[in-house]
């Protein structure tokens, strides 16, 4: 059972295909606490409300995510690149209104670093304190009383 996912932005961006002719085609993008998904348009040209989206998305997880860059203002537009933790660059723009994609993503991106590390660095510090305190317990209490004698000081 999958838990829901907070939404923190949907709307449209439009991604350069890695094909011969590199075009730019429309997405419908869902910015998530995981990642960005990434739904094809169906059909039409995807801007209208009433445009069909493929409920099979493509997502880009934050864990695979290595950095949001490469920003560019030209004619009202924010081209920027999404950079994955294998080395490939995926590249996007948007319109220049409101708050822009890039900026959303890349400050999600850090959050989900950051949540990561603490949990990271909680779990070490978990491990650590837990592994040596059931090793004191455990090691001084039943270890040395269940190894029995090495004969070595005994008398036959």
């Amino acid at each position: 059972m999958s838990l829901p996912v907070k939404v923190m932005r949907d709307g449209l961006l439009e991604k350069r295909s890695s094909g011969l002719l590199q075009l730019w085609k429309k997405k419908r993008c869902v910015l998530t606490e995981d990642g960005l998904r990434l739904h094809s348009c169906r059909g039409g040209g995807g801007d209208a409300a009433g445009s069909a989206w493929s409920p099979k998305a493509k997502e880009l997880r934050f864990e695979r995510m290595t950095t949001v860059d490469c920003v560019e203002y030209k004619r009202g537009l924010v081209y920027f690149t999404v950079v994955m933790a294998t080395g490939k660059e995926i590249d996007f723009r948007c319109r220049q209104d409101g708050a822009p994609w890039n900026a959303e993503i890349a400050l999600a991106l850090v959050r989900f670093k950051n949540l990561q590390a603490v949990r990271t660095g909680r779990n070490r510090y978990l491990s650590a304190h837990l592994g040596a305190h059931l090793g004191t317990h455990l090691g001084g209490a039943h270890l040395g009383t269940h190894l029995g004698s090495t004969g070595e000081d005994e008398e036959l």
